[in-house]
């Protein structure tokens, strides 16, 4: 009680979240004019959110840009927060963030990218190896098996944003760590459609490449999935609810002889 504050007080990782705190806002502050200034945000679905417990959610969206598809969500969780639906027009939920959010990153895109990413490291990022990529190159080696236990961390404290597919690839595959995840946790799954960035912004999400791009974020309704249901029936149904099935006049056919 008398760290009203949280000076002394630290998420499952052992990071400060006073720190956090501080961070957030700051960054909150310096994007805010991406997605009302320079570029229209066009939200759905926030009611679904209105009603999630402080714990155990967690958030799979499909992928555009490294940083700035994880900056627009907080951004709509502040304020939903404080009690805006559909809306990031009101920038005073930058007073007082929701600091219990995390979000799954790519241990090499946070060490390796410079100052920046570091310091977006510090707003929650949970770093993970990627076993199927590094360097921008496909890769093989083993797999993260600490990975679901630092999800599950965050999951305990807060809400966990995540990309399924791993990569800013359109219609990837999504990875099944993320199905055996949702079985080992249980947690409210909410599936999260974003369009708009890849054309707004680079590969990172820290340039633009597009001005008066319209931003479209879509929050579908939460799931809690059945813990015996197959991995694969779990994907596919996160492929459809995150709008990353191939569409057909993509598909390239092969006549056959």
């Amino acid at each position: 009680m008398i760290d009203v504050f949280g000076f002394f007080e630290r998420d499952p990782f052992g990071n400060s979240m006073f720190l956090k705190r501080i961070i957030v806002m700051i960054l909150g502050a310096v994007t805010y004019s991406r997605l009302r200034g320079v570029n229209k945000t066009q939200i759905s679905g926030t009611e679904h959110l209105e009603g999630l417990p402080r714990t155990g959610v967690l958030f799979l969206s499909n992928h555009q840009t490294y940083f700035m598809d994880v900056i627009a969500l907080y951004h709509i969780f502040f304020s939903v927060k404080w009690g805006f639906r559909n809306s990031v027009n009101f920038p005073i939920y930058l007073l007082a963030p929701r600091s219990r959010v995390f979000y799954v990153a790519a241990s090499e895109t946070m060490k390796d990218g410079g100052l920046i990413p570091r310091i977006f490291s510090q707003a929650g990022a949970i770093l993970v190896n990627r076993s199927w990529r590094a360097e921008g190159k496909d890769v093989k080696r083993a797999v993260d098996t600490s990975a679901d236990d630092k999800v599950g961390k965050g999951l305990s404290y807060g809400w966990v944003v995540s990309f399924p597919q791993g990569t800013t690839t359109p219609y990837a595959p999504l990875r099944k760590g993320t199905a055996h995840l949702i079985k080992a946790h249980n947690p409210i799954v909410v599936p999260v459609v974003i369009n708009g960035f890849r054309r707004a912004f680079d590969k990172k999400g820290l340039r633009f490449k597009k001005a008066n791009t319209t931003l479209t974020v879509n929050f579908k309704e939460p799931i809690r999935f059945d813990p015996e249901m197959p991995v694969e029936e779990i994907i596919d149904m996160l492929r459809d609810r995150i709008e990353q099935n191939i569409p057909v006049d993509k598909l390239t056919w092969k006549r056959e002889v």
